[in-house]
């Protein structure tokens, strides 16, 4: 049990902060027997009003013991005024803040254990730094490793259901779902549920049947069909895509932003900057890469298909497949191939598919 009064956990992302919380509340609670000893108190707030009701209800819950005199647990759950937003600047919030020090810093953990989940939060503010310093504080990061958090949650699903997954199909997910890990999990279980427990193991082709695209996912099945150079494939996925959707733009979009990423790869490629392994690319590969040709791909620090160098490294190796079985010549070739379709298709709007057909046929065939 932590000598600290109280436990602190936060993040940029809601749903790993919740099942970070959600874990340390099951084990503090495993060996009470009476429901009344947890308490689970909505921290969401709009408003100042909101706010003090929120922590009048937690104050209430941490200062009342339970009724067979055992430890009482308390989760203040789902904190959105730490955030830097209007609630969360307001002169009363901060002021409500300051009381609930007081409340926190004299809180016996053997008696009453309580947890603060907040997402987001900010930084700069008294609060959080006084939180830093006095709870058992954990800050939950994504930033440059997300992707690896969301293929960790994927992994871990398909681990607990005895069912395996491809690596492929692993990076396809995760871009489909834009990276959000409430999706992923859900996703997860709907493919594991799919399956069943004894299967083969889940293919990139399953993903791309069952998962659809969320958000600003660049992830079209057309487009995964295109760049495995499988014609047939890719003249199912065309029909598909068309059967639901008649815009073909966001698709030659998603072409040309993933060509231009393989032409880098492969320049980097064919000069020895960086190398292919089983694992993908290393960071070590691209990092060194950048530090010698970065300066000609233009400086960035936003993701830019312009510069492969602002990619996830694990995106990239998935890339690469690709780039070093496509000669540069060729991938120059579906560069031009691209625009001239967008041309087609400014002349022929009633005939997008066939457009999009045609391009197949020439770039695959």
């Amino acid at each position: 049990m932590s000598a600290k009064p109280f436990t602190f956990i936060c993040g940029e992302d809601d749903y790993l902060v919740s099942e970070k919380g959600k874990t340390w509340f099951s084990e503090q609670t495993q060996d009470l027997s009476d429901d009344l000893s947890k308490e689970v108190v909505d921290g969401r707030a709009s408003n100042v009003s909101e706010v003090e009701a929120a922590l009048n209800r937690f104050t209430s819950a941490v200062q009342t013991l339970s009724l067979f005199g055992e430890r009482k647990v308390v989760w203040l759950k789902d904190v959105n005024f730490l955030a830097d937003s209007p609630t969360g600047r307001a002169q009363g919030t901060l002021d409500l803040l300051e009381n609930l020090k007081e409340v926190l810093e004299w809180l016996d953990p053997t008696t009453v254990g309580v947890l603060i989940t907040a997402q987001p939060v900010d930084k700069r503010r008294s609060f959080f730094k006084w939180c830093q310093k006095k709870s058992d504080f954990t800050a939950i990061t994504g930033g440059k490793n997300a992707a690896q958090t969301c293929a960790a949650l994927i992994s871990e699903e398909c681990e607990k259901a005895g069912v395996t997954i491809s690596r492929g199909a692993i990076d396809l997910l995760v871009g489909k779902v834009n990276g959000n890990t409430r999706l992923i999990v859900a996703e997860t279980r709907k493919l594991l549920t799919f399956v069943g427990s004894e299967s083969e193991p889940i293919s990139e082709r399953l993903v791309t049947d069952l998962v659809p695209n969320f958000g600003d996912a660049d992830f079209f099945e057309a487009a995964d069909a295109f760049y495995s150079l499988k014609l047939s494939w890719t003249l199912e996925a065309l029909r598909r895509h068309f059967f639901t959707v008649s815009e073909s733009r966001p698709l030659l979009g998603s072409l040309q932003s993933r060509n231009r990423l393989l032409i880098q790869l492969r320049v980097l490629l064919d000069a020895g900057a960086i190398r292919l392994g089983a694992r993908g690319i290393s960071k070590h590969d691209l990092e060194a890469a950048a530090s010698t040709y970065g300066e000609h791909f233009g400086a960035t620090e936003e993701k830019s298909n312009l510069n492969v160098f602002s990619q996830n490294p694990w995106y990239l190796g998935r890339l690469a497949e690709t780039a070093s079985k496509v000669p540069l010549k060729k991938l120059i070739d579906f560069q031009i191939a691209f625009t001239e379709a967008f041309e087609a298709i400014i002349e022929r709007p009633n005939e997008q598919e066939e457009v999009c057909r045609e391009l197949a046929v020439r770039c695959l065939s």
